[in-house]
């Protein structure tokens, strides 16, 4: 319990000195390579569940505290303690006493009282805490109110939905890799291996619980990968045909590219301006059996990286603040910063009028972003198609209603997409 809270303490605190999660988890097993597969586990899910509860635990703790701690190190432990009490099934007084201990593995000896009676008072108080501390935003969303006004805005019927998804636990969905196996196949492989699925869009597969990718069958084999429902609908919407030259421009970590490639026969150019990330795309295309021609290099400076031989489909995955997956990634939420949504916004029209360069007349972009938020989806579109004669943005019949937008729900996460044809003929 000890080792457990320490680590997950100190991930927090990374977190909250500007560092994003995944990263950081990474560090610790390198450094600690002693920790059982359990143990990294257990760090994973107290570190995650603290950041996906910050807010509400932040708001228990002022209350808890006559006056805030100036210790960093003793109020994040007190944070992922107070998580275990409330979200897990670690037995109250292993926590308690795990905490106290964990003081001193700090160097926070004398912590040890304070630590002791903020987390005894909880579990006396508790009900009494947690109504008190979901009577405000913060406390019931877990939200900065930046974030939570952004959405209110945009989705004023819908917002509280919005963030009541953000706050779930996401699902395991698969994509199936059609050149290896039938749908229909693999849903026999998994019930056979005791692992209940059902069907959910023509080459995805949700998992009824979450089990780790390595027990999943096939996996190493290049049967499946684990892939959200709402991002398997760029292949499907981007729809290349045998034979096509097609861009896949920011592309790691590959996922897109590798469904690209089992749907069609093309000619794939993937990139992404970072060589460890792009070292991913091929790990993941490797082991499904699939061959891109991977480049290095800014996919908005096309000089330096594009032949001239234009292509007839363009899928980018601008980068964006990412709030459409934050189940999958809640720190993300006290990352970013409103002014994010600036810097991101101009990096997406850069990225958009380059890559509108490389792509054949009659040939189609796919625009696509993991946000919700209006300013880094139907704002960069808009300015697109208004600065630009040769464009027509395509009909998404299914997204219509929502403007391109899909909304995060149990099943899926949030995504944006816009479909651009190049018009033959014209100027830009």
């Amino acid at each position: 319990m000890v080792e457990i809270q320490r680590h997950a303490t100190h991930a927090l605190l990374e977190v909250l000195g500007g560092s994003s999660l995944t990263p950081v988890l990474e560090r610790i097993g390198r450094r600690h390579p002693a920790l059982s597969n359990a143990d990294r586990a257990a760090v994973q899910d107290l570190a995650y569940g603290s950041c996906r509860w910050l807010g509400t635990l932040r708001e228990i703790l002022r209350t808890l505290l006559s006056k805030p701690t100036t210790d960093a190190e003793v109020e994040a432990l007190l944070l992922v303690a107070l998580y275990q009490l409330e979200w897990t099934r670690a037995p109250a007084h292993a926590v308690v006493d795990g905490a106290v201990r964990t003081c001193a593995r700090l160097g926070r000896a004398s912590a040890k009282g304070l630590v002791n009676a903020v987390l005894r008072r909880f579990l006396r108080e508790r009900d009494g805490l947690m109504e008190q501390a979901r009577a405000t935003p913060l406390g019931r969303f877990s939200y900065p109110q930046w974030w939570m006004d952004e959405l209110e805005r945009a989705y004023p019927r819908q917002y509280q939905a919005i963030l009541d998804a953000g706050n779930l636990h996401p699902p395991l969905t698969l994509r199936v890799n059609r050149r290896r196996i039938t749908v229909a196949a693999y849903l026999e492989t998994l019930s056979a291996a005791g692992l209940p699925a059902e069907q959910v869009g023509p080459v995805a597969v949700m998992l009824h619980r979450p089990v780790p990718v390595q027990a999943l069958p096939g996996f190493a084999d290049g049967l499946v990968s684990v892939q959200d429902l709402a991002a398997q609908r760029a292949a499907q919407l981007l729809a290349p045909a045998d034979g096509m030259r097609v861009l896949d421009a920011c592309s790691a970590p590959g996922g897109k590219a590798a469904h690209l490639l089992e749907g069609a026969g093309i000619d794939l150019t993937a990139i992404d301006r970072d060589p460890q990330r792009l070292l991913r795309v091929r790990q993941n295309l490797e082991r499904l059996g699939l061959e891109a021609h991977l480049i290095a290099a800014d996919a908005g400076d096309p000089q330096s990286w594009w032949n001239g031989q234009p292509f007839d489909r363009v899928l980018l995955d601008a980068p964006c603040s990412a709030s459409g997956v934050v189940r999958r990634h809640p720190d993300s939420k006290w990352l970013r910063r409103p002014d994010d949504l600036v810097r991101l916004a101009r990096e997406q029209a850069r990225l958009l009028s380059a890559l509108w360069q490389t792509l054949a007349p009659g040939g189609t972009l796919l625009y696509a972003t993991c946000s919700l938020f209006p300013a880094e989806n139907q704002a960069p579109i808009a300015d697109f198609l208004s600065a630009h004669k040769n464009v027509r943005r395509l009909p998404i019949t299914e997204l219509a209603q929502t403007d391109g937008q899909l909304l995060p729900d149990p099943r899926q996460d949030g995504f944006f997409y816009a479909l651009l044809q190049k018009l033959p003929g014209q100027q830009t």
